[in-house]
């Protein structure tokens, strides 16, 4: 079976392009390792079997086979770079007559780190939380807004007050309140002309008591119609 053309990657990892599997989940474009991989903490060989159970443990471990160190080489870049060397030909050469193995104590704590994950560690990706949809149909993010808006103008008041009750606090004394009292002072009065000081102020706008008569006899009639306390507004329209 022959296919024409040759399907590029980004096709493949085209999630609008992909079709789902039967009985499989759609791909979401992770590259994961191959079939063949295997998830999980590798299990640390301690060296005790059947025969260190039997022998509640103390056992004489056979003494393994020596494995040739492998060279530290930052530390040989180190030294190198203090004494001076910074060409590629320099620390080759610098390589050739020194050595530096990697220490136990490093090793032994690579094995540490491993040992601290605890058993019930879980690896990758947290799960997104799922949108609170009851919270924000009942209006609660605008409920917590105002809570908080009130609490802090209530611990503002509070301040406030604190501050007034303070200097309400002090005592006063008579000398305190007479240096604080102001006298009022009297303002210059208007300017009248001498013949008119001892007069007493009159003003009778009718030309005669009879037409002031009729003048509040009027009102008095007319009054009843019209808005206002003392019957001055506008007239109201008829009540049923």
């Amino acid at each position: 079976m022959t296919t024409l053309g040759i399907q590029r990657e980004s096709l493949l990892n085209n999630p609008l392009l992909q079709k789902s599997e039967l009985g499989r989940p759609l791909k979401r474009c992770f590259t994961l390792p191959p079939d063949g991989f295997t998830y999980g903490r590798p299990n640390l060989y301690t060296g005790n079997g059947a025969a260190g159970a039997l022998c509640s443990w103390n056992v004489v471990r056979p003494s393994a086979a020596t494995q040739p160190q492998e060279r530290d080489f930052v530390k040989l870049n180190k030294m190198a770079v203090q004494a001076g060397l910074t060409s590629a030909p320099e620390q080759y050469q610098f390589r050739a007559t020194h050595d530096v193995k990697v220490s136990s104590a490093s090793k032994d704590r690579s094995l540490n780190k491993l040992k601290k994950i605890p058993p019930s560690m879980v690896f990758g990706v947290p799960t997104r939380p799922s949108t609170p949809v009851f919270d924000l149909l009942a209006h609660k993010y605008q409920e917590k807004w105002i809570e908080e808006r009130r609490r802090a103008e209530e611990a503002l008041r509070a301040k406030q007050d604190q501050k007034k009750r303070v200097g309400r606090d002090i005592y006063e004394t008579r000398a305190s309140l007479l240096r604080k009292h102001q006298p009022q002072v009297d303002g210059t009065p208007l300017w009248h002309m001498k013949k008119f000081e001892k007069i007493s102020p009159k003003l009778e706008t009718f030309r005669t008591s009879e037409a002031k008569t009729q003048a509040f006899k009027h009102h008095g009639s007319d009054s009843t119609s019209r808005k206002g306390v003392f019957g001055h507004g506008l007239y109201e329209t008829a009540k049923t």
